[in-house]
């Protein structure tokens, strides 16, 4: 489900610390973005202080501009920090990019439309001059793990909107990243696809046990997947309120009408008024 020229393949090194099963894969202390343009200064981020595990399925949410995007694509090195510090696998942004340990599913799939599904899945590998026999391996695999088997020679014109998502995740797995970053990749889908689509994501994150940051503005969708909720502000974008989900990982959508998810959900809001997210 994740992809080509929208995306940032993973599969690399390892940190020093990689045979703890909790090890710390994303830390963040006091981070602080600032952007100069034409118009003056514009504080994106501050004091961000985050730390993510592996195996976590971690959503940020909060409203439009607060900084979600900026801080997902620091930790991708699309965007630098000006004050505090970052790693990513225990290295700096820039060396897990290098090192390909992530991959980015931006909020449209980007599949090029002149390349059918197999081709636009097996792009990254074939920029990095992977064997023509690994190439098909791994996008076999990958396209089965987001139910594409079957719709390989068809092209991007030819898929729903959800269909072209699953590819381009299937492209970001590409190089076996540890971590995915995933950006709204729903937010354009109907209730029903976007639904559809929470369920196999959960599955893929099952067999996978890959660590997903993942950007929303849906609390249903944040509460229903993550393992931890992170609560922004409006900008500049600070951290309101980390919230754990401890609802059991193997979650349907009838969780929803649960009072455990509810609680969190509410928790959720309130983390949103206190941070005034809902003020004009």
């Amino acid at each position: 489900m994740l992809g080509g020229s929208n995306v940032a393949s993973a599969g690399g090194t390892e940190a020093s610390d990689a045979t703890s099963p909790h090890r710390v894969v994303i830390d963040a202390k006091e981070l602080d973005l600032v952007f100069d343009t034409a118009d003056g200064r514009v504080h994106a981020l501050a004091n961000v202080d985050l730390t993510v595990r592996e195996g976590e399925f971690v959503s940020f949410i909060g409203p439009s501009g607060c900084g979600k995007t900026t801080l997902l694509r620091v930790i991708a090195d699309l965007e630098q920090a000006t004050g505090g510090s970052i790693t990513v696998g225990g290295v700096s942004p820039a060396d897990a990019r290098a090192a390909r340990l992530y991959g980015y599913v931006f909020q449209a799939a980007a599949l090029l439309p002149w390349r059918n599904v197999l081709d636009n899945v097996t792009l990254p590998l074939e920029i990095f001059g992977v064997s023509k026999e690994e190439r098909l391996e791994r996008a076999a695999r990958n396209l089965d793990l987001v139910n594409l088997t079957g719709f390989e020679k068809k092209f991007p014109w030819q898929l729903s909107g959800g269909m072209q998502q699953r590819a381009s995740i299937a492209r970001a797995l590409a190089y076996d990243p540890q971590l995915l970053l995933m950006d709204e990749p729903f937010g354009a889908l109907d209730e029903i696809v976007r639904d559809k689509l929470n369920v196999q994501l959960l599955k893929l994150w099952a067999e996978t046990a890959k660590t997903v940051i993942f950007v929303t503005h849906s609390i249903p969708e944040a509460v229903f997947l993550s393992t931890k909720i992170v609560v922004m502000s409006p900008r500049p974008g600070r951290i309101i309120d980390v919230i754990e989900c401890d609802l059991p990982r193997d979650r349907t959508l009838e969780i929803r009408e649960s009072s455990r998810f509810l609680e969190i959900a509410h928790r959720v809001r309130e983390g949103l008024r206190a941070g005034h997210s809902y003020d004009d």
